[in-house]
């Protein structure tokens, strides 16, 4: 079965916002076993809507339209569909009424715009959005299955799975083959080097490999497929076997684990403490630590100590020390490690000072010098870093740095090295 899928909205168009709807798409239906036609991304343009549709209707069998769903009169996806196939729009008083229900429960002011997204053509087969107002819906014309969902990604990622691809299993019937997909995450080589050390690999038949970069971490998405479960998972388990005996201690993870779900897991099966101190990174490590449910129960305190009294006061840095060997610099970063372990009484203290950039340099300290330090029970240590990409990027490697190095001293993995 090939599949088009057309994106709306004049933020795609314009760079304004990065359309990572369709590349999730393109993955979980190619997954599915399903081939991709086509991507298109047009405005929000009704002519523009109709021309997408109707080059995507000669080259597919089903398509997918995401976006323009809205309450604004630019979001006109539904009123160009219709238009498209000649149909009337209907008003849903049930999803009407549900919507106005929702707003009533959150506290919203209801606006009469907002009954725009309870319209459909007629004929429409109402998709249910979990996770928003907007449903979407589908519509079978010329032998094409059309299924239309909003653009906010968290909605894609629901009604896609949940939505979309069984009713196209139902339309079209499943492929016969059994498929198993792995995604396997590593941190601390290039994409060059991952593929490197993957290059003698003994893929096999039924087996596909795929490498995504999503900075600062590498991906490799195994997808295996055969007429067995039992084929499938052998197949699998063999790939995967030899991708973690290649990389070694740069894998972290699988599929929907995260860096700091990783870190939170084990400090909480282990009962042990932790307390942060930031100051490059103003707050984002423990932003992601805190993303983890019930982060609560190991995370002691997290404490942003941007200026030099700040280190001093809330963390006992002495000011000679600031001033002679400076805010950046091994030992006051490991003087923050033990002062917040020791403030917070917790088993753990994780520190990180740096210049983020793009200002504040020097001859012997230049944007992009990082300092990250660990205190525990047997001791503390510091790496010093050097990092050249522009602030944000600067920030988004020291934190997760500082979490890969607090998950290898947590298993036993060596953190000099």
């Amino acid at each position: 079965m090939k599949i088009g899928i057309l994106a709306i909205g004049d933020e795609l168009i314009s760079g304004m916002t990065q359309d990572t709807n369709s590349s999730f798409m393109a993955r979980e239906l190619s997954a599915e076993g399903w081939q991709i036609s086509g991507i298109l991304i047009v405005g929000d343009d009704g002519q523009l809507i109709e021309k997408g549709l109707a080059h995507l209707m000669g080259i597919s069998d089903a398509i997918i339209v995401t976006g323009g769903l809205g309450p604004t009169s630019d979001d006109m996806t539904t009123e160009s569909i219709a238009k498209a196939f000649g149909l009337t729009l209907y008003t849903d008083e049930a999803i009407l009424s549900r919507m106005k229900e929702g707003f009533r429960a959150f506290g919203l002011p209801w606006a009469d715009t907002n009954t725009k997204q309870a319209r459909f053509p007629e004929g429409a087969v109402i998709i249910d959005n979990p996770v928003g107002t907007a449903c979407g819906f589908s519509l079978e014309r010329g032998g094409v299955i059309i299924a239309v969902i909003p653009g906010v990604p968290r909605e894609v990622h629901r009604m896609l799975p949940e939505g979309v691809v069984p009713l196209l299993r139902k339309t079209f019937g499943e492929t016969g083959e059994t498929r198993r997909r792995r995604t396997i995450k590593s941190f601390g080589l290039t994409e060059a080097e991952v593929a490197k050390r993957l290059s003698d690999l003994d893929i096999g038949p039924g087996i596909e490999i795929g490498f995504y970069p999503r900075f600062p971490e590498n991906h490799i998405v195994v997808t295996a497929r055969g007429g067995s479960e039992k084929e499938v998972d052998e197949r699998l388990g063999r790939i995967e076997e030899g991708i973690v005996e290649r990389l070694g201690k740069y894998v972290f993870g699988y599929d929907d684990d995260t860096m700091e779900g990783i870190v939170a897991s084990i400090l909480t099966k282990r009962n042990m403490t932790l307390a942060v101190a930031e100051s490059c990174t103003g707050g984002l490590i423990t932003d992601r630590i805190t993303n983890v449910p019930g982060s609560s129960a190991f995370l002691e305190r997290g404490v942003v100590v941007y200026s030099n009294r700040a280190k001093t006061e809330l963390l006992g840095v002495p000011p000679e020390v600031i001033e002679t060997e400076g805010a950046v610099s091994e030992t006051t970063a490991l003087l923050m490690a033990t002062g917040v372990r020791d403030l917070a009484k917790a088993d753990v203290g994780l520190a990180v000072t740096g210049i983020a950039g793009p200002t504040g340099g020097t001859e012997g300290k230049p944007v992009g010098t990082v300092f990250i330090a660990l205190a525990n029970d047997t001791g503390s240590f510091c790496r010093e870093l050097h990092f050249r990409w522009d602030r944000r990027r600067n920030k988004e490697m020291t934190a997760q740095i500082a979490l890969e190095l607090l998950r290898r001293s947590l298993v036993g993995i060596d953190i000099h090295g």
